[in-house]
């Protein structure tokens, strides 16, 4: 999987010499450098060969194949010309190994973008929570990105727009958004299915979002920094301990809640600059602090912040006040969907990681800001599931047209106090 190091993602080619550069005008990571348009790349003078080469290490970081970064760069080639050489050449050329090969080959591959099943449909939830009476995001909308969201995020990315262009062109075609993707509701799960032969069924999921206070108190300690380059590999004195409330007290958040450290992250972190442009930070949240995990994890698949809940006060939201855990023989090996994960999973190249505790599942939240709730909830019913990007990136772009409406996004208690109170309010059914 490529790395989010920015040393590692320019390598030991013609873009090393204009790294200082590239820092000082503020492509200081991964994501942010990938989505470069043709202006800004002429605003820092960039030779031809550096053009050239930025191409060919975004189209290799996507699909998982860095390693061959500086032998492709040093033959001198633009990436079209790669790509047609034959299968022979490319192995002679650059060892580049059988498998590798068809990836590199298949312009239509992306492994940050590696999309669900058709089957993987997620099941709907009850809504929880509505930010306002007239501006509900449980009206059946499709996933669509209107012209006042490009507007925010053209304003908020500070950079041309011609670079707006281009993350938003790759975002509709990595996600493959269609006007019949209709949102579920903020409580989400992949769907469960009967395990060996149907004699084991699985755990339940809880069907409603978590209650704020029980996730504004816990305390957690931050393990890593967002991640810049020259920056120590970890921070060598403890952070102190913290209230967790202080992560989204300025802005929304989210919080992708991680069984162990590995790739599922990757795809989150990929996406930056359009979280960025909509104003939402990122964490990861660990259950366990193991030293090695977590260098192995940073930057490599997560350049964010790395978040420690030693309680496991996040984890145990999800489940509605207890841990959602699963064994191995009847979550994984009776269980076809996880399996499914786990070769999706392994088909993008990436380690797998068997360290530590591995029972106890995990989920993302999205968080408004301030103490405005809950705005999504996604839940690991079988190993290996995770959030839709594309509604993660959704519910986060509704969260800034409320910010910027000046239209406070309300806790589920206010909302069932609201009803209660005003017959007129009705929730909108989940199809």
């Amino acid at each position: 999987m490529g790395s989010f190091s920015m040393e590692e993602f320019v390598g030991n080619g013609s873009l090393k010499k204009i790294l200082p550069k590239l820092l000082e005008e503020g492509w200081d990571d991964v994501p942010s450098l990938k989505i470069m348009s043709p202006e800004d790349k002429n605003v820092i003078n960039m030779t031809q060969q550096q053009k050239d080469a930025l191409e060919i290490r975004t189209y290799l970081h996507d699909r998982a194949l860095m390693q061959y970064g500086d032998k492709l760069e040093a033959s001198r080639k633009c990436l079209p010309d790669l790509i047609n050489l034959s299968m022979s050449d490319l192995s002679s050329q650059f060892g580049m190994k059988r498998g590798h090969i068809v990836r590199f080959i298949d312009r239509t591959s992306a492994c940050v973008s590696d999309p669900l099943p058709p089957s993987y449909t997620l099941q709907a939830r009850k809504p929880s929570m509505i930010p306002s009476r007239n501006n509900s995001i449980y009206e059946g909308e499709s996933v669509t990105v209107n012209s006042r969201k490009m507007q925010s995020m053209r304003r908020s990315l500070g950079r041309s727009s011609a670079a707006f262009d281009v993350s938003h062109e790759k975002f509709m075609a990595t996600f493959k958004i269609k006007d019949g993707h209709v949102f579920k509701g903020i409580v989400a799960a992949m769907p469960a299915e009967p395990r060996a032969c149907g004699c084991i069924q699985p755990p339940p999921i809880v069907e409603d979002v978590a209650p704020y206070p029980a996730i504004e108190n816990i305390s957690i300690q931050k393990l890593t920094p967002e991640y810049k380059i020259g920056m120590e590999r970890l921070v060598k004195t403890k952070a102190p301990p913290m209230k967790a409330s202080e992560l989204w007290r300025d802005k929304p958040a989210v919080l992708l809640c991680i069984r162990r450290p590995g790739a599922e992250a990757h795809k989150i972190y990929a996406q930056k600059p359009i979280f960025d442009a909509l104003g939402v930070q990122l964490f990861t949240v660990l259950h366990e602090h193991i030293d090695t995990e977590v260098k192995d994890f940073w930057p490599r698949y997560w350049g964010g912040i790395v978040i420690y809940d030693a309680g496991m006060e996040f984890f145990k939201a999800l489940g509605g006040g207890k841990l959602l855990k699963d064994k191995f023989i009847s979550g994984f090996l009776f269980n076809p969907r996880a399996i499914a994960n786990y070769k999706r999973a392994k088909a993008t190249g990436a380690e797998q990681n068997f360290k530590g505790e591995g029972e106890t599942k995990g989920g993302l939240f999205i968080i408004g800001r301030g103490r405005s709730g809950i705005a999504y909830q996604f839940i690991e019913r079988n190993f290996g599931d995770w959030a839709p990007l594309a509604e993660v990136i959704e519910i986060c772009s509704r969260l800034q047209n409320q910010q910027q409406n000046m239209e406070p996004i309300r806790s589920s208690q206010e909302y069932e106090m609201d009803i209660s109170c005003n017959s007129s309010i009705s929730r909108v059914p989940v199809v």
